[in-house]
């Protein structure tokens, strides 16, 4: 967008058809930066936050790591690396915080098994009561319920481990670039 485009308008039923127009080109331009926004985020996620043996970063890469050597897609993949992005942020929403964050770009069922997985990973919390720890029974009728327990069995609840041999954030860096450029499903 060219320098010093701005709107005319101090409340936005004043706009008029060349304000919107400079709106949508900013936000085009906003939406191609997103990949680099998001790259950053996760970068930012190495710090050490003490609970884990190993940083949040590591946890998403290793749990990206894990579908991609099972051959999963590359939208499972991106709910790998994108799963918990929300912990910082909002830490008993954090799933939905990251499912809001790639459902345009991803498949649906995806996009539900990133904001669900908080409650299936529930599951593997001993200290918990017997009843909040089956938590996602609450969805045993749902179409993708076996998707999340999947997601969560294979790929997130195990992915702590400070010798598992992960790849590194730039080996996902074309798919995170190749998803994000993608023109967003409508949902």
């Amino acid at each position: 967008m060219s320098e010093n485009k701005t709107v005319s308008f101090t409340a936005m039923k004043n706009g008029t058809v060349e304000d919107y127009k400079i709106i949508a080109a900013n936000d085009d331009e906003t939406a191609k930066e997103l990949p680099d926004k998001l790259i950053g985020h996760l970068k930012e996620m190495a710090k050490d936050d003490g609970a884990y043996k190993i940083s949040r970063l590591d946890h998403v890469l290793q749990c990206a790591t894990r579908a991609h050597r099972d051959g999963a897609d590359a939208d499972w993949i991106i709910a790998g690396l994108f799963h918990d992005i929300g912990d910082v942020l909002a830490p008993y929403t954090h799933g939905q915080v990251a499912a809001e964050i790639i459902r345009p770009f991803v498949k649906e069922e995806v996009a539900w098994v990133v904001r669900n997985h908080g409650s299936f990973q529930m599951f593997y919390n001993k200290s918990l009561s017997e009843e909040a720890r089956n938590t996602r029974d609450k969805f045993k009728d749902h179409k993708f319920y076996q998707l999340a327990v999947d997601f969560c069995e294979k790929w997130d609840q195990n992915s702590f481990d400070p010798n598992y041999k992960t790849e590194t954030l730039d080996f996902f860096i074309p798919l995170i670039r190749e998803v994000f450029t993608r023109i967003p499903f409508s949902q």
